[in-house]
């Protein structure tokens, strides 16, 4: 299983920032019994953290944007293969590039690589 780490980390701060808003909860319903009080509260975080979460897991802004075609003649080596170009991720934007470059495997990990070290985040 591929985990994207952005959606990861941003999950994870989520619920970290989702302790402080339901203990408070919890604290408003002090008068109640801790069962009843901690069944609201869970209620009132899921009416919040289910927009949070939605977003965090089908934002496609938090994710790479990859074109894959079979049977291309790769652009580095002129292996024909699988192909793979990325289309876009932040700031980096090929999807109106009228002539993509598809490269193989190898050399789209080898591209992937130079792609991070000039900063561009995939």
């Amino acid at each position: 299983m591929e985990v994207n780490l952005k959606r990861y980390g941003l999950y994870l701060i989520r619920w970290q920032l989702s302790t402080p808003i339901l203990a408070g909860v919890l604290m408003v319903l002090s008068s109640m019994s801790a069962l009843v009080a901690t069944i609201i509260a869970n209620l009132i975080g899921g009416l919040i953290f289910f927009w949070v979460d939605r977003f965090i897991f089908t934002s496609r802004t938090l994710e790479a944007q990859w074109e894959v075609r079979d049977n291309i003649r790769c652009v580095d080596c002129g292996t024909i293969a699988r192909g793979y170009r990325l289309v876009k991720t932040g700031s980096y934007d090929r999807s109106e590039d009228r002539e993509p470059e598809f490269r193989c495997e190898t050399c789209s990990e080898r591209k992937s690589e130079e792609l991070r070290e000039r900063g561009v985040k995939h």
